[in-house]
């Protein structure tokens, strides 16, 4: 159950990050409205997470799916650059919180 809270925090870290991209865009207050929420649920479902899971374990894989989603859901609907080396260092940041919970 941990497992499943920490993939939802990162999920509404994603969101939330990309509510500031709209809040940028739009400024009105349904935006803030949702980026509260977003981080909001994020940061509750962390602590669920941090529950069982290590702290340092929970919080390298919330902001690894974070920064990774934010990263694609900009490339995606921002028309950020597709550059191979930005999807190879996403790689890496998913590729190292996996491997903090292969190693501990």
């Amino acid at each position: 159950m941990a497992w499943i809270s920490l993939i939802c925090a990162g999920v509404c870290e994603m969101f939330g990050v990309t509510m500031i991209n709209k809040l940028h865009r739009d400024r009105n207050g349904k935006a803030i409205l949702l980026l509260i929420l977003g981080f909001g649920a994020s940061f509750l479902f962390l602590s669920f997470a941090m529950n069982t899971l290590p702290m340092g374990t929970a919080y390298a894989i919330w902001t690894g799916i974070g920064a990774s989603g934010g990263a694609i859901l900009s490339m995606i609907f921002y028309g950020e650059s597709k550059n191979w080396k930005r999807i190879i260092f996403i790689a890496m940041v998913l590729g190292s919180a996996i491997g903090l919970k292969l190693v501990s």
